[in-house]
């Protein structure tokens, strides 16, 4: 005799299916708004493989307007940091004068198998920007076998999830006001 699920439980885990979905097919930024002017600490969710082939190799490219970076290592993989210099010296966190960025961080030599999920992390300063202000961070998904390329910016009006391969974003939000004794 077959299963049956009462009608109401088959409907929850249908719904519950369909909106987990559009999650897991794309690459995230685990939070998504975060202070102008803070360190942030930012996860980028890889939910899947390239159909089923494993990721072998995740590229971050940094927005303009951060000037610091750091990459949390992960056990097995190894990071490059590539930067660019500046077209002019700026100011920079703690009265430093910058000269170069960092213009993307990659993570490669691990396997992240289809079935699983990983976050790749980086810690940076985030710019002192206008309340509102949105930073893109394109990533490139390389697999054994295939390549994702997450870089699409919704257009206003439209969502990000109507997007084939929308590019993480995140945010800025207000500073916090600081009180002075």
């Amino acid at each position: 005799m077959p299963r049956r699920f009462p009608v109401a439980a088959g409907c929850a885990i249908l719904i519950s299916g369909l909106m987990g979905a559009p999650a897991s097919a794309h690459v995230v930024l685990d939070t998504r708004e975060a202070p102008a002017g803070s360190y942030f600490k930012g996860l980028f969710r890889i939910g899947h493989g390239c159909g089923t082939s494993p990721t072998v190799r995740v590229t971050v490219q940094i927005p303009s307007g951060i000037l610091s970076v750091r990459p949390q290592p992960k056990a097995g993989w190894t990071i490059d940091i590539r930067k660019k210099t500046l077209p002019e010296p700026v100011a920079g966190p703690h009265g430093k004068t910058v000269t170069e960025v960092v213009s993307e961080i990659v993570w490669h030599g691990g396997s992240l198998p289809n079935e699983h999920f990983d976050e790749f992390a980086l810690q940076m300063k985030l710019p002192d920007a206008a309340d509102g202000g949105v930073l893109i961070f394109p990533v490139i998904q390389d697999c054994a076998q295939g390549t994702r390329a997450w870089v699409e910016v919704p257009k206003p009006g439209q969502s990000r999830w109507d997007l084939t391969s929308p590019a993480p974003t995140l945010t800025l939000t207000a500073k916090p006001q600081t009180h002075k004794h």
